[in-house]
């Protein structure tokens, strides 16, 4: 399967959720590239499409209502967000098996950096014991997925404190930073997330 990867950089997410849409209509059509859009966005909390508001508890920041899985969380600048828009038609795999292949992709990229990440029977995402380091919700419409994952990596984690995360009560969030105690090159872990992708989708 052929991947192109776009790093956008800092992007807001209105114009990145644009990108999205109009490249999963073109791969609907049979016209489009599966592509990787790697981003950072302005600070923001999204909803998932059966989020409950109530787990904002201070709007400090843009409020989105989306498509995806999942309830609420945080995008905001040292979070590497991933949204990898994929014919799922053409892969032969399945809704399952796309989303443990996203766990996997970030559970090998934090291997990268000596961290030692899981994933959680019935709670998407990745962790570092019981905190929270990497989350995912996707969308998919005839096929094609949209969003997809978020990884903590210099993230100001102050954010995490005024919602809910993903609607779990007294989930702890952490972040590469929190854990190693430094400081990461962005685009060092753009580079591992792109290795990782494409062993595990170009097979």
């Amino acid at each position: 399967m052929e991947i192109t990867v776009k790093d956008l950089g800092l992007c807001n997410y209105s114009t990145t959720l644009s990108k999205q849409e109009l490249t999963r209509e073109k791969l609907i059509q049979n016209k489009g590239k599966n592509t990787l859009f790697l981003v950072e966005h302005d600070h923001i909390y999204t909803l998932g499409k059966n989020a409950n508001p109530k787990n904002i508890l201070k709007d400090n920041c843009e409020i989105i209502q989306t498509d995806r899985g999942g309830d609420v969380t945080y995008h905001g600048p040292g979070q590497l967000v991933g949204y990898p828009i994929i014919d799922l038609r053409k892969t032969g795999m399945g809704i399952k098996s796309y989303v443990k292949n996203i766990e996997s992709l970030l559970i090998a990229t934090l291997n990268d950096y000596s961290i030692n990440a899981h994933t959680k029977d019935n709670q998407p995402g990745v962790w570092i014991q019981n905190k929270k380091i990497g989350s995912i919700g996707i969308h998919v419409s005839h096929g094609v997925t949209t969003h997809g994952f978020s990884l903590n990596v210099n993230t100001d984690m102050n954010y995490f404190s005024n919602i809910i995360s993903c609607g779990i009560d007294d989930v702890l969030m952490t972040s590469m930073e929190k854990e190693l105690g430094t400081n990461f090159f962005m685009n060092d872990i753009k580079q591992s997330i792109i290795k990782h992708f494409n062993q595990l989708f170009r097979a």
